[in-house]
């Protein structure tokens, strides 16, 4: 009796084997909506702290100038394209998720793509919506397979294998291949949950290197180097070691019916998501009833173990930008006194203003008891106020979930803002251009048009 297939082999067949014609319309329109928000995100992460020195040491690892770093001038071997600008687009924890999943796919899965569309060119539009429809298959597949609460960084480990399906897809690799090439990747799969508990540099760091290990993954198995085929499933793979729990036959059964890149919610505020149902609840009450900063005597965020896990940490009087985008006390702080949490409170000054660090200590975050260690809601927001008055609010889905999704005005305003943060000047020209082109996406012959419009003029 022959055995099933392993999990890689049907991931393989379903990467490989699908066809532009084969995606649904909402999964071609969600496709293009979240490469344009990636875009946006990863130009202006090219400002954030850390980008500068990494692409410094990035470019003393190799002279090629392959693929485009967005936001600047350089170009350079596309590995580390893929790397600095996976950092910069997950490194503001302002990229699209997918909830169910807990994992960013496109912060791997876009700098990886696009970086070999740049250096080999030839690579259309349709080309491209199939590899990010089909790798983030893959890595939110691997992500709802999972019953337990996070053990390693998901967007990392998970991601790194929709890099691979993406960038094997665009290579051309045989189904052969893309097994090996997972199993390549698996042996370069890195992400530890200490980095997040800590809110460490490391943590954008590690979807970075996860970008940069898919395109060596594929690299190596075209050299003819081969690995492992039970990536997933085996007694020592990837489900068993990384996440301990889980039920694989559904997804897999799922493959070429469910389109996973229709289930990502976008990034309305630049913070954790775990924090966006109390910024919601801040902005909501507030405008209802009219109060200030001033008038706060207490705030509680309450909602499912994970949002206290991931974001109720203590506010700190100076905190890095990476430990205050995960720091619910602070982001709320910031809303209460500006009226919104903008990329702008991450830099500088305000990351040590003292009366942000004053009000924050007024919020807390409380676990509900929900018993779904992946349950991001619902969330309610309790605010008490000097005078005894007390408001409370609630969701059962967040905004910009993919059942509460962002209007094209949110999400244009949004990519627009991103725009404006880039390390040297982008012309609003090519904003508007870029975005006119991704719109018409499925008709572009070659991709290598979005860069030249995302790096600065010469």
């Amino acid at each position: 009796m022959q055995a099933p297939p392993f999990a890689a082999d049907r991931f393989a067949d379903h990467v490989l084997g699908t066809t532009y014609q084969d995606l649904s319309a909402d999964a071609v329109a969600q496709a293009k909506t979240f490469i344009l928000d990636t875009i946006g995100v990863g130009i202006a992460g090219s400002t954030a702290v850390g980008a500068d020195a990494l692409l410094r040491t990035g470019i003393g690892w190799g002279s090629r100038e392959q693929a485009a770093i967005w936001g600047r001038h350089e170009r350079v071997p596309a590995p580390v394209a893929a790397m600095v600008n996976g950092f910069q687009v997950h490194c503001q924890e302002y990229d699209c998720l997918s909830e169910a999943a807990v994992l960013h796919p496109l912060a791997t899965l876009l700098p990886a793509a696009l970086a070999v569309a740049d250096s080999q060119g030839g690579v259309s539009g349709r080309d491209l919506i199939t590899a990010v429809a089909v790798g983030t298959d893959v890595s939110i597949g691997l992500g709802v397979a999972c019953k337990n609460g996070l053990r390693f960084f998901r967007p990392a480990t998970a991601g790194g294998f929709g890099a691979v399906a993406a960038v094997g897809r665009l290579m051309g690799l045989s189904h052969a291949q893309m097994v090996a090439a997972f199993g390549l990747q698996y042996a370069q799969a890195s992400g530890t949950m200490q980095s997040h508990v800590e809110g460490s540099i490391a943590l954008p760091l590690q979807v970075g290197f996860n970008t940069r290990a898919a395109l060596q993954s594929v690299d190596l198995v075209r050299a003819g180097l081969d690995g492992p085929k039970d990536v997933f499933e085996g007694p020592f793979g990837y489900l068993r070691l990384f996440e301990g729990d889980w039920d694989l036959e559904p997804v897999l059964a799922s493959l070429g019916q469910t389109w996973r890149i229709a289930e990502l919610s976008h990034k309305p505020y630049p913070s954790g998501r775990a924090t966006h149902g109390g910024v919601e609840g801040l902005l909501s009450l507030m405008a209802e009833h009219r109060f200030t900063a001033e008038d706060v005597a207490h705030v509680r965020v309450i909602g499912p173990p994970l949002i206290h896990a991931l974001c109720g940490r203590p506010p700190l009087p100076n905190p890095t930008p990476s430990y205050a985008r995960l720091c619910m006390p602070f982001v709320g702080a910031k809303v209460l006194r500006h009226g919104l949490i903008d990329l702008s409170h991450y830099r500088g000054a305000a990351l040590a203003d003292p009366d942000t660090y004053a009000l924050a200590q007024k919020i807390v975050m409380e676990p509900d008891g929900t018993t779904d260690p992946n349950a991001l809601a619902p969330q309610r927001v309790v605010v008490r106020l000097t005078n005894g008055q007390e408001f409370e609010w609630r969701c059962d889905v967040m905004l910009a979930h993919p059942t509460r999704r962002l209007s094209r005005a949110q999400h244009l305003t949004k990519f627009r803002r991103c725009w404006g943060f880039s390390r040297e000047p982008l012309p609003d020209t090519a904003c508007e251009a870029l975005i006119d082109l991704v719109d018409a996406l499925e008709t572009v012959a070659d991709v290598q048009a979005i860069t030249r419009l995302i790096v600065p003029p010469a």
